[in-house]
């Protein structure tokens, strides 16, 4: 099974390193790097270049945004499986990318959990992210299996669609929903913890993100045939909460 990871970028070279490393490290062998850069101006493309012997495919062009870069590099992958590894982020482990395909086993995609932690100490953990439990029912809540860890098959994404770029925050909740509504599909979840994340990403900081976040969330559950309101959106937070006490 072949993966491709896609990395989206734009002036990230406080970070991008700790990424690329990430993948390297992997012990499953079969995987194919896709870098899309939105025509950084600091040395993002620099360190790129270093990790030549990695990364497969390396884009650097203007793009309309993180969600337009990602449609890309979906449109570029050949692989039998995408998946998606922010530039600011690392898998989890060495064994990452091996424990999700083997995972798989004849489901359309899988799914596991992330951690948030110290943008400066990926040893410093300030909440976890657990998918476990997760049932379609669960969007109208706005939430979602964390989607740093869903991998899914190429075939879905060809079915559901590109992201929606008109959306600020969240079109990854909408791609994921799409995903979960196409027929006769089925995903695996994985207890183990598949991204380490940096704190203090677009939909992670600020009053403004959130209320926005959720606005959009309600959108998509609308255009999608969920039943959601504001109610139900905002009960997700108490669980989240959790996160923040089981870290």
């Amino acid at each position: 099974m072949k993966v491709s990871i896609i990395t989206v970028c734009y002036n990230s070279e406080k970070t991008i390193e700790d990424t690329f490393k990430s993948v390297q490290k992997q012990t499953y062998q079969n995987i194919e790097y896709i870098v899309i850069d939105g025509l950084s101006k600091d040395s993002t493309n620099q360190i790129i270049e270093n990790y030549a012997d990695t990364i497969d495919v390396h884009l650097s062009e203007k793009d309309d945004g993180l969600y337009d870069a990602m449609n890309k590099g979906i449109q570029l992958a050949t692989g039998d499986v995408i998946g998606v590894l922010n530039s600011d982020d690392i898998l989890a482990s060495d064994r990452t990318i091996e424990d999700v395909v083997n995972a798989f086993n004849g489901a359309d995609g899988v799914f596991g959990d992330v951690g948030f932690y110290d943008e400066n100490d990926f040893s410093n953990k300030k909440r976890h992210y657990s998918s476990k439990g997760f049932k379609k029912s669960k969007f109208a809540r706005g939430m979602m299996p964390a989607h740093p860890s869903f991998y899914v098959s190429r075939k879905c994404y060809e079915d559901a669609g590109l992201y929606r770029t008109d959306y600020k925050i969240a079109s990854d909740f909408d791609m994921t929903l799409r995903i979960f509504s196409l027929p006769n599909t089925s995903f695996n979840y994985i207890e183990n913890e598949i991204v380490k994340m940096r704190l203090g990403g677009v939909s992670t900081s600020g009053l403004k993100s959130n209320i926005l976040l959720n606005r959009e969330i309600l959108d998509s559950c609308n255009n999608n045939g969920v039943k959601a309101n504001w109610c139900s959106v905002l009960s997700k937070y108490p669980e989240k909460l959790l996160g923040l006490i089981f870290k």
